[in-house]
This record gives structure tokens, sequence and C-alpha cells, in this order.
């Protein structure tokens, strides 16, 4: 029972002289950081309302302003008015018709769809560039002489892809008159008539991707039947074949082909 004690007593003494060596060092190393902390200036940031000394200013900062604006209505306007909808609405109608929900994973049907849209919209990006960017740069033409050049490559795509039945049907419900020319159709009736034509083409172009992976299942699911195998998943044993049929018949090649050459 003593030497318990002595050794309580000795552990307690030493965790003591622990605690003040470590103290010691602490205040050292406060006092030799105060100063160089002293010195860092840290930058204050001001948000707020100020009157402008001219007219200019207050369209500076409204351009800006829309800058911005377009910039966070960027996705929706790479989706509505590029070849972006039919590209990703038929590689999900792929993945699902054969049966690999996280094969591809979705992550990577969005990267190949983006590259395929700026491979397919490099032409239209080539002529907004060449006749309404570059010119605005060089300060030849204003701001809103480039917008409206900019906006005829981009109709031109859209109004190829777009069937008359799709645009009249916007025109109508828009209540406004019937244009003389497809030049002066209005963009808040082009996308609409061009997106819902999108997806028209999409779901056709996915239903007959369907088909030869249907055929599959229909004849795996007979055999089965067949053999009285019941209780076995057609789906566990069409998937392989689905798999090495794709691979075969060079699938992806076949299809980026078929969807990038739809567009031309």
């Amino acid at each position: 029972m003593t030497n318990y004690k002595f050794n309580l007593v000795n552990s307690m003494k030493t965790t003591l002289k622990r605690a003040v060596v470590f103290l010691g060092i602490l205040m050292v190393v406060v006092s030799i950081a105060s100063p160089v902390c002293a010195q860092v200036l840290v930058p204050r940031v001001t948000v707020g309302v100020e009157k402008a000394d001219s007219p200019e200013e207050v369209a500076v900062t409204i351009q800006i302003l829309i800058f911005l604006t377009v910039l966070t209505l960027a996705p929706a306007i790479l989706i509505m008015m590029t070849s972006f909808t039919r590209l990703i609405v038929v590689f999900n109608f792929m993945k699902q018709a054969m049966g690999t929900a996280q094969v591809p994973p979705s992550q990577l049907l969005i990267g190949l769809s983006l590259f395929l849209t700026a491979f397919i919209m490099s032409p239209v990006i080539s002529e907004v560039n060449k006749t309404a960017l570059q010119p605005y740069l060089n300060q030849e033409i204003s701001q809103q002489e480039a917008l409206e050049k900019a906006q005829i490559p981009v109709k031109a795509f859209m109004l190829r892809q777009t069937r008359e039945k799709d645009l009249a049907l916007f025109i109508s419900l828009s209540k406004i008159e019937r244009p003389q020319r497809a030049e002066d159709i209005p963009l808040q009736v082009l996308v609409p008539a061009f997106v819902i034509n999108e997806l028209r083409v999409a779901f056709q172009i996915g239903f007959i991707l369907y088909l030869p992976f249907l055929i599959i299942d229909m004849v795996v699911a007979s055999v089965l039947l067949a053999m009285g195998m019941m209780m076995l998943p057609p789906v566990m044993i069409s998937l392989p074949f689905k798999i090495i049929l794709f691979v075969l018949a060079d699938g992806w090649n076949l299809l980026v082909g078929s969807m990038v050459a739809s567009f031309r």
C-alpha cells in the first residue's frame, strides 16, 4: 500500500512538471509570434451603394450584372440551344436498354455528351466568333449588333433541326404575327420548338435501340421457360449476351457516328 501511494505521488509530480514545461514553451511561442501577427494586414471587404459620377459608371455596372446573370443561365443555354439534349437522352436510353443501371456512370455520359456537343457545334461556334465576337472585340460593331449577328448561325442550326409543325404550334401559342422569313422567328418561339423536336427524335432513336436488346431478353426468357428454370431471373442471363452483342457490333462507334451524322 505504501509503495502504491509513493508511485502515485511520483506520477503526479512528473505530470505537473510536464504541464509547467509545456506552458512555458507555449508562452515563448506566443511572445515570438505576436509581433509577426501584428505586421500581417487583414483586408477589409465592403459592399455598398455610392453615388455615381457619370451615367457611364451605372451602365458598366448594369452590364456586369447582366453578364453574371448570363453565366448563371449558361447551363440552360447549353442544354436548350445545342445538340446536348438529343445526345444525353439517347445515351440514357442505351444504358437502360442494355440493363446496366450504373455502367457507364452518368458523369461519364454527361462528359461525353459535352465533348460531342462541342464537336457538333464547332461550325456554329466558329461562325459566331468570326461574324460577331471578333468584330466586337476589335470595336468594329456595337454590343447590340454583335448579339444580333451571333443569333444568325445559332438560329440557322436550330431551324435545320426543327419541324414547321412545332414552330407553328409555338407561334400560335405566343399569338404573334406569322414571320415572313425564318430569320425573323424570335428565340422565345424557336428554342421550345427546337427542344420538343430534339426530344421526339431522341425517343425515336431510343425505341430503335431497345429492339435488339428486347429480342435478346425474349429469347433468353423463352429458353429458360422451356428448360423449367423459372426461378432464375432472365436479366441475369441476358446481360452478358447484350454486352457481347454491343461489343461485337462496335456499338459505340455506330451510335456516336449515327448521332453526329443526324445533325448534318
